[in-house]
């Protein structure tokens, strides 16, 4: 063979590639849209921006623009910090782009496989086309030639006899006889599978055929004949290797020669085809052999599922890769089987493994089958196929399943347990998780806290599966429903009852003596400051991530988490102070009304004080004595339930003290009364009311329980009742002492009432305002 058959053996080795024109792009490179997309017409916008915007580009245009001088001679003007800050800016840009061009390539990639797919069969189309074309030419150049034999056969009696010898003893040429030849050494190589001998001759065939259809060294009838043997022995080769390729019995090596002969062939499409079709039958056989039983460990099913599917992708790939190289189309048909086979696999998981512990609640068993599965499609990442977001798609609704089913279990489990709870703190009993470290809590809240920790180390995939905020708002839910029961465990009204969020039909013990009381406020608490946080860190990407991460970017994930997570922290936090506010707005009202209806605190036990003979005895209203001792108790059995935690305690008691004060502030009855009559408030009774307010104001201050709030108040409300006298036509400061004599008199009654004195001693006798002011008035010279 000569060397123009050589070259024409790479000519028809290859396949036939489809060319499309493409428009070329704007010189400015900006393709003005409007809103809806559409491009709009630049000729009549506004000439002066486009001519700036071409001014500034041109320089791009340009054939001799050089990039380096032209970062050079920008960056001789700026400062190491300027260009810190644009390597910076230009970095973020760069990531901005991968994660838009990532989008943009999920979002429109079945319009790309179903695009490429097209692009093949058009290929092969075009490819039987041609070949069909070569075919009605040569048959027409056969007819002509058989048109012109036949004349020649007419005019042949009048050749001379010499003439006619010399044409029917003519010798018949090389290239005839090597065509006579062609097809019966083609029918022998192929009925001995000698593949790549006969893709040889074809090649060979193709060669001589064109330089024959050149030279016209051969008669269109044998040439005809020359070109249908070429194309009935390809299909018969074709039809060979495809048979071959779809034996199970081939494999490996004689797989791939296989599928390597027929895509030289010309039909490639075909022939990535049958490598997919071949493995998946592969695949369905190892599939058959495992049979999972009603007894097997969904984890050991789910790894030897996953080993047989995902190896058998990964050897596709690597066929695929070994044969096709990474053309785009081959590609694209190459991912569009993988998917559709972890399609299957996690229909099978789902199956066997995952939808008897979901629907029970088993997080951990459901968390380790994805967590398996997970491990072993990852490793095909490096194979270029990132199949890990379909799994996490197709197991998610699962893993929803049992957080949901895991959290009802809390809920359902706590709320049996507070119907027998005695509302007493204890320790958790020794040998329980964390038991060493873990603050006083009743029965109840025990089992909700080791419950909620059991929980959140079972959910491993539900980071990476984008469920932390799910979980955390499930938790929140279940945390609001235990905070109901311990609402619905005080003794509160019938109509508090009712306004509670669905614990009216909650039947637990009620917490009737102030330490039962203040224990429910522990075990709410205690669980939404400390217990619960501590567990919802391990939602944290730091905790999830091994330690060979990237310090910056455990940094980057923390700062975004934390904000999440304080702000559901707030929300524990005010479902703690719905609690605590119904428990002093209890306490408060057992200190303001009486059990018949009446009330401790009203108007006329200070405008009652003015028009008696006798001196009162200064000392604080019975209700604020009240208030001081129910504190005092308060803060003792905090102390014991809060021990190391005084904060809690603190909250506790401000609250209490502000829940009495604003009541009294927000009472219109008893400031109608106070302001408009019938009687008005005199000396003695806004004496009183001064005394009172400075009494709170101290016992407050010094159990560290006064509040900006509760002060602000106490100075409003004092201001308000000194108004309401001085519209009687009196100066309110004309009848009031020095602020050291309230001082005083309150000091005396905080340590009588406390038990640190007693009546009998000089602390108790304190002369009358109406003497302070007596000798206050002496002091002055007019």
């Amino acid at each position: 063979m000569g060397a123009g058959c050589c070259g024409c053996s790479k000519k028809m080795a290859s396949p036939v590639k489809s060319s499309r024109s493409r428009a070329p792009l704007p010189s400015s490179g900006v393709i003005p849209t409007d809103d809806d997309g559409d491009t709009l017409d630049i000729s009549t916008g506004d000439a002066a921006m486009q001519q700036a915007l071409s001014d500034k580009l041109k320089i791009f245009k340009g054939t001799n623009f050089d990039p380096d001088s032209y970062l050079t001679s920008k960056c001789q003007t700026m400062s190491e910090k300027e260009i810190r800050h644009l390597c910076s800016h230009l970095l973020d840009l760069k990531k901005a782009s991968a994660e838009e061009l990532r989008k943009s390539v999920y979002a429109n990639y079945s319009a790309f496989i179903r695009t490429s797919k097209e692009i093949s069969d058009l290929e092969g189309e075009l490819l039987s086309i041609r070949n069909l074309m070569s075919t009605q030419a040569a048959l027409i150049h056969g007819l002509a030639e058989g048109v012109h034999i036949n004349s020649l056969s007419t005019d042949s009696e009048d050749l001379r006899p010499e003439e006619l010898s010399s044409f029917e003893h003519k010798e018949p040429s090389k290239v005839e006889k090597w065509a006579a030849e062609f097809r019966d050494t083609l029918e022998v190589l192929l009925a001995e599978r000698r593949v790549d001998e006969a893709l040889t001759i074809l090649d060979e065939g193709e060669c001589r055929a064109e330089d024959a259809e050149e030279r016209k060294t051969l008669t269109p009838a044998a040439l005809l004949s020359l070109h249908n043997a070429i194309t009935e022995q390809r299909q018969k080769l074709a039809d060979q290797l495809a048979e071959a390729a779809s034996q199970p019995s081939t494999r490996g090596s004689e797989l791939r020669s296989a599928v390597l002969s027929l895509k030289k062939l010309g039909d490639g499409p075909r022939a990535h085809t049958l490598l997919l079709n071949s493995h998946n039958q592969r695949l369905q056989y190892n599939l058959q052999s495992l049979r999972p039983s009603s007894t097997s460990y969904g984890g050991a099913f789910t790894a030897a599922l996953s080993q047989i599917v995902f190896s058998a992708i990964a050897q596709a790939a690597s066929d695929s890769s070994a044969v096709f190289g990474e053309e785009p189309a081959y590609n694209s048909q190459l991912v569009t089987w993988s998917i559709k086979q972890t399609e299957v696999f996690a229909f099978l998981v789902k199956r066997h493994a995952l939808s008897a512990s979901a629907a029970a609640g088993g997080l951990r068993v459901a968390a380790e089958c994805v967590q398996i599965a997970l491990g072993h499609c990852s490793l095909l990442e490096a194979r270029g196929l990132a199949l890990c977001p379909v799994l996490l798609k197709l197991f998610r609704p699962s893993i929803e399943q049992a957080l949901h089913a895991n959290l009802k279990r809390i809920e359902e489990s706590s709320a049996a347990l507070a119907v027998a709870d005695d509302w007493v703190l204890t320790y958790p009993p020794v040998g329980t998780r964390s038991s060493g470290s873990q603050p006083k809590l009743s029965s109840s809240a025990h089992r909700f806290n080791s419950m909620v920790q059991e929980f959140f180390e079972d959910v491993g995939p539900l980071l990476s599966m984008q469920l932390a905020g799910p979980t955390l708002e499930g938790l929140l839910r279940v945390f609001n429903s235990y905070v109901d029961l311990l609402i619905s465990a005080l003794p509160s009204s019938m109509e508090e009852e009712e306004n509670m969020e669905g614990s009216g039909n909650k039947i637990v013990r009620t917490a009737e003596t102030e330490d039962q009381q203040i224990a429910l406020l522990a075990n709410a608490s205690l669980l939404a400051e400390e217990l619960l946080p501590r567990a919802a860190m391990k939602l944290s990407p730091v905790n999830q991530s091994g330690g060979n991460d990237d310090p910056s970017k455990r940094n980057s994930e923390r700062q975004n988490r934390l904000p999440e997570q304080r702000e559901w922290k707030r929300r524990l936090q005010r479902s703690v102070d719905r609690l605590r506010d119904i428990f002093c707005r209890q306490h408060a009202l057992d200190l303001i009304f009486t059990e018949d209806g009446g009330t401790y605190l009203s108007a006329q036990m200070y405008i009652n004080m003015d028009g008696k003979a006798e001196e009162p005895e200064w000392f604080p209203s019975p209700i604020f004595q009240e208030l001081l001792l129910k504190v005092s108790r308060m803060a003792s059995a905090a102390a014991e339930m809060f021990a190391g935690r005084e904060r809690f305690a603190t909250l506790l008691l401000m609250r209490l003290t502000e829940t009495v004060i604003l009541w009294l502030s927000d009472d219109q009855a008893f400031w109608e009364e106070i302001e408009a009559g019938p009687k008005p408030l005199g000396a003695r009774g806004l004496q009183q009311f001064y005394l009172d307010m400075e009494f709170v104001t101290l016992f407050s201050s010094q159990g560290r329980c006064l509040s900006r709030n509760l002060h602000q108040v106490i100075k409003d409300i004092t201001a308000r009742a000194m108004d309401a006298f001085a519209a009687t036509g009196m100066d309110p400061y004309s009848v009031l002492p020095e602020d050291e004599w309230f001082a005083d008199v309150a000091q005396i009654a905080l340590k009588m009432l406390s038990g640190k004195a007693t009546f009998g001693t000089g602390d108790r006798d304190v002369e009358s305002p109406t003497a302070s002011i007596s000798a206050q008035s002496n002091g002055y010279t007019e």
